[in-house]
């Protein structure tokens, strides 16, 4: 996450060579693209941390420091 960024509430990802914007709400790519496997880890991940996200987005909005979130395990 980036502060300021613009809406909706989203995050990058970084793969090697690509790179992908998600919405956090839907885990959908707004943008970019990453390979189907990477894509379906992400997509899983957000499921799992979605409410971790929307803090970090609100804090970053704020800029106020984000929080860690786990990777998937």
């Amino acid at each position: 996450m980036y502060y300021d960024d613009h809406p909706p509430a989203h995050f990058h990802v970084r793969y090697g060579d690509h790179r992908a914007i998600l919405e956090i709400g839907a885990a959908a790519v707004l943008a970019g693209d990453l390979p189907h496997r990477v894509l379906g880890m992400v997509v899983e991940w957000a499921a799992l941390h979605r409410a971790e996200l929307e803090d970090n987005w609100d804090r970053a909005r704020a800029r106020a420091p984000l929080t860690p979130i786990r990777p998937l395990e």
